[in-house]
């Protein structure tokens, strides 16, 4: 079998993971998991220690979400300090590294030459596109982007891309082996800045701003409206699903025309504000009266906390049963 079908089979047995930071650390924890090898690229001399400790923090809840079955890894974790060393032997790599693209291109350039035949690799990245990615390899038929959401051990979404350069059959070993692991994956099918799931929150963001910006609503209860309203449907459906919903027996069709009108005066009325230095000011000083001076690690423990309560809610389910199903709803 070769190593494409071996992904497409979920049958990875080594992953490699390059870069050390709070993304790569993060997939890390995953594939550990999901009773991968996995084999970790990061220079800095403090990674080893960092990733150790990431992996024992994460486990209970990929414990709790039924992504860990065990009390500890039973796949192996290295530590390389060059990522040649890394790559060697993987079956899938995912690449994690800052988003710079020289950085980037040197390091395919670096391990192209030692990586298995039919390797898979993908990017995590979120703001380079892989048009960007492509030109750092002399074949790049079996790179795709792969990009998660933070933190890619808790939130399901992967966005798996590929265009005419990649070679057929990757994008959908790339996308069955995610889902091997626990993942949901979508298909970008077209190269957009930021993909799909960066615009959307980048769409909400911008009118969350405008409101605080024009004094219809504090930065607190801005968030509020959304944690407490429509945040909770879109934990379980998507807005065009639910819409289906808001109309009785009608569905869609009925609710289009009840309110087109006033979408139309909705989208109309958008703002277009920018994260000026004014604008900032006033979305640190509303953040900074929200969180009540609660630092960061308290409010990434909350979340995660709640996440976990949530994903396993609206996804254990559909992991149990295998996530292939969900990307044919």
């Amino acid at each position: 079998m070769s190593t494409s079908e071996a992904a497409a089979a979920g049958e990875v047995a080594r992953v490699a993971a390059l870069g050390g930071g709070l993304i790569g650390r993060s997939w890390t924890a995953l594939f550990l998991a999901a009773g991968r090898s996995v084999a970790v690229y990061d220079p800095d001399p403090a990674t080893e220690t960092r990733v150790r400790e990431a992996v024992e923090a994460a486990w209970p809840v990929l414990t709790t979400l039924g992504l860990a079955t065990t009390p500890a890894p039973e796949g192996e974790l290295v530590v390389c300090a060059d990522p040649r060393d890394a790559v060697e032997g993987a079956q899938f790599v995912q690449e994690s590294v800052p988003e710079r693209v020289g950085l980037k291109h040197e390091l395919y350039a670096a391990i192209e030459p030692v990586l298995a035949p039919d390797a898979v690799v993908a990017s995590s990245a979120s703001g380079l596109t892989l048009s960007e990615l492509q030109p750092g390899w002399r074949d790049p038929g079996r790179m795709v982007l792969g990009h998660p959401f933070n933190p890619p051990h808790l939130i399901p979404l992967v966005e798996v891309m590929g265009n005419h350069r990649t070679d057929p059959g990757v994008v959908a070993a790339a996308r069955s082996f995610y889902e091997s692991v626990g993942k949901v994956t979508i298909e970008v099918r077209r190269e957009v800045p930021g993909h799909v799931a960066n615009r959307l929150q980048a769409a909400l963001w911008r009118e969350a701003i405008h409101l605080v910006n024009q004094g219809v609503a504090t930065v607190e209860d801005v968030d509020a409206a959304v944690s407490s309203g429509p945040g909770l449907r879109w934990a379980v459906m998507g807005p065009t699903t639910l819409f289906h919903l808001g109309a009785d027996d009608g569905g869609l069709a009925a609710f289009c025309q009840r309110y087109a009108d006033s979408f139309h005066r909705w989208w109309d009325d958008l703002g277009t504000p920018h994260l000026d230095q004014a604008t900032t000011a006033r979305l640190v000083a509303g953040v900074t009266a929200a969180t009540a001076g609660r630092g960061v690690d308290e409010l990434t423990s909350e979340r995660d906390a709640v996440l976990t309560s949530v994903v396993a809610a609206t996804h254990g389910s559909a992991r149990t049963a295998g996530i292939a199903h969900v990307r044919d709803r």
